[in-house]
C-alpha cells in the first residue's frame, strides 16, 4: 500500500489577481513554499502562472498583528461600477484611505531610464502633457477633502523638475496645510540651476531623489548613464547647502545592485543634507528590465542585505511594517546618530508594547 505524502507548500490564503497575458481577473492562491510567499493562478486561456510575493513567508506570518482596520476617508470620489480592479479612485470599496498622495506634474523626463514604471522620456518633452495651476489645485483640493488633515504629498513626473511652474506647485500645497511636501526627482536639474534651487531653499520641500548606488554598472542598467553619480552627489552637496533635507530612493534589481545596498545606508548617514533612505523593490509596470517572476528582490530580501552589508548595524529586526496600506507594503525604523554611533530606535522602545500606538 503506498504512502501519502504531504504536498510542497501550505495554503496560506485565496485572492484575486490578473492573468499576465490577457489581463483576464482570476483567482489566485497565496502559498508558502521553502520558506517563501508564492502566489499561484490559473487562467482558463493560458494556463498556471506562479510568481515570487514576499521572501520570507515566516516573516510574512508573524507580521499580522500589526494590520488593522482601514481609516475610511472622509469622502468617497467614485462609485462602485464594474467591481475592482475595473472601478478606478478611491470608492467605497477601498479598505483604506489614501495614504500616501501622488501627482504627476508632467510626463516628460531628461533620461531615458530602462526601468521606468512612469513610462516617462526625452521623447515627450513635445509630445507629453504639463497640469497647469487650475488642475494641481484641483487634485489638492480633492485630496483635503477625503483625508482632511494630509501628512505627505508628492510631486512627481515625468522628471518634474522640468515643469516651471514646480514652486509654485510646492505652495500650492503648503498652502493647504500639507505637512510634507516631496519633489520625486533624478536630480539632475539641480545640480546646475541655482535659481530653481533658491526657490526650494524657500520653501524647503523635501527632495526625494533617485539614487540607486555608485557602480557606473548600476547606473547604466537602470538610468541607461553611467555618468551619473558625480552630478547626484553634485546635487546632494548643493541640497546640502541651501538646507534642503533630502531621502535618497533607490530602485533595487537583482543581480544588479542589490550589493550596494549597505553602502548607500552609510553613505546616507554621513551626508548632512539625507534625512532618509527608502529602498524600493524594482516591479514590472510600463518600462522594466527582463523578469523572473519567481526570482527577483522582495522586502525581506533587502533587509536581509541590510543587515549583512551593514555587518549588522541595521538588522531585520529593527524594522517594523507600516500598517498603511497593508504591513506587508512597507517597513520602516527610526535611527538616533551621536558621533559614528548609530542606534536603531526599536533597541530602545518596546515595539510590541506599542502595537496601538504605531497602528
Amino acid at each position: 500500500m503506498a504512502a501519502r505524502v504531504e504536498r510542497p507548500e501550505i495554503f496560506w490564503e485565496l485572492t484575486r489577481s490578473l492573468c499576465p497575458e490577457c489581463k483576464r481577473v482570476i483567482d489566485a492562491q497565496i502559498v508558502f513554499r521553502d520558506n517563501r510567499v508564492i502566489m499561484r493562478k490559473r487562467c482558463p486561456s493560458h494556463g498556471w502562472f506562479e510568481a515570487l510575493v514576499f521572501g520570507d513567508a515566516k516573516l510574512y506570518a508573524d507580521i499580522a498583528p500589526y494590520n488593522k482596520p482601514g481609516t475610511l476617508p472622509l469622502k468617497f470620489q467614485t462609485e462602485v461600477k464594474d467591481g475592482c480592479p475595473h472601478d478606478c479612485g478611491l470608492c467605497p470599496e477601498h479598505k483604506q484611505h489614501a495614504c500616501l498622495g501622488l501627482i504627476e506634474i508632467n510626463s516628460a523626463c531628461n533620461l531615458d531610464c530602462p526601468l521606468c514604471f512612469a513610462n516617462s522620456g526625452t521623447h515627450l518633452a513635445r509630445d507629453g502633457f504639463e497640469l497647469d495651476h487650475g488642475q494641481v489645485g484641483f487634485m489638492l483640493d480633492s485630496f483635503v477633502a477625503a483625508e482632511g488633515t494630509l501628512e505627505v504629498v508628492q510631486l512627481s513626473g515625468g522628471e518634474p523638475t522640468l515643469h516651471p511652474l514646480l514652486p509654485d506647485f510646492v505652495a500650492l500645497a503648503q498652502g493647504r496645510g500639507i505637512r510634507h511636501v516631496m519633489i520625486n526627482t533624478n536630480g539632475l536639474k539641480l545640480a546646475h540651476d541655482d535659481r530653481l534651487l533658491s526657490r526650494l531653499a524657500d520653501l524647503k520641500p523635501t527632495v526625494y531623489l533617485q539614487f540607486d548606488g555608485f557602480d557606473p554598472g548600476t547606473n547604466l542598467a537602470l538610468r541607461g548613464r553611467q555618468d551619473l553619480v558625480e552630478t547626484k552627489l553634485k546635487t546632494l552637496d548643493r541640497l546640502a547647502e541651501a538646507d534642503v533635507r533630502a531621502v535618497l530612493v533607490a530602485a533595487i534589481e537583482l543581480g544588479v545592485n542589490d550589493h550596494e545596498i549597505g553602502k548607500i545606508v552609510d553613505f546616507g548617514l554621513r551626508h548632512p543634507a539625507i534625512f532618509g533612505v527608502n529602498f524600493q523593490p524594482a516591479f514590472r509596470a510600463q518600462r522594466h528590465l527582463a523578469m523572473d517572476p519567481m526570482n527577483r528582490m522582495t522586502i525581506p530580501d533587502v533587509l536581509k542585505a541590510l543587515e549583512l552589508q551593514t555587518a549588522g548595524r541595521f538588522r531585520m529586526d529593527d524594522f517594523v511594517p507600516v500598517p498603511c496600506c497593508m504591513p506587508t507594503c512597507n517597513f520602516v525604523t527610526y535611527a538616533l546618530l551621536s558621533g559614528d554611533e548609530v542606534t536603531p530606535i526599536t533597541r530602545l522602545v518596546d515595539v510590541e508594547g506599542h502595537l496601538d500606538y504605531l497602528k
